[in-house]
């Protein structure tokens, strides 16, 4: 990740208008600030989300809050807690996310 012409700055995520996005089911909402070609997202998914699609983004994702289960299109099955995080490149291993009872994620892309 190249992080070019990006002037310091600091982020009050509480001050961000959330977007809805729905999945299979449940919904996200994404507070999003862009930084060139980067996207720094604060996103929180309502208890029993199911991604709608399979992802593959790269993305660096840290659980703050929850737990999320990401589950890789080859089967294999991931859970990450508070503290927790994961990192996949683009077009590396296609993957989607759930939650039973809710997760917060902090997600630079």
């Amino acid at each position: 990740m190249q992080l070019d012409d990006i002037p310091f700055a600091t982020t009050d995520w509480s001050t961000i208008t959330p977007t809805e996005h729905a999945g299979e089911t449940g919904k996200a909402l994404w507070r999003t600030r862009q930084f060139g070609a980067v996207r720094v997202r604060m996103v929180e998914y309502t208890p029993g989300y199911l991604a709608d699609h399979w992802c593959s983004k790269g993305h660096v994702l840290l659980c703050l809050e929850g737990e999320l289960v990401t589950e890789l299109e080859d089967g294999r099955v991931f859970r990450l807690l508070p503290g927790q995080s994961y990192q996949v490149a683009d077009q590396a291993e296609p993957h989607r996310s759930s939650t039973e009872s809710g997760a917060k994620l902090f997600i630079v892309d």
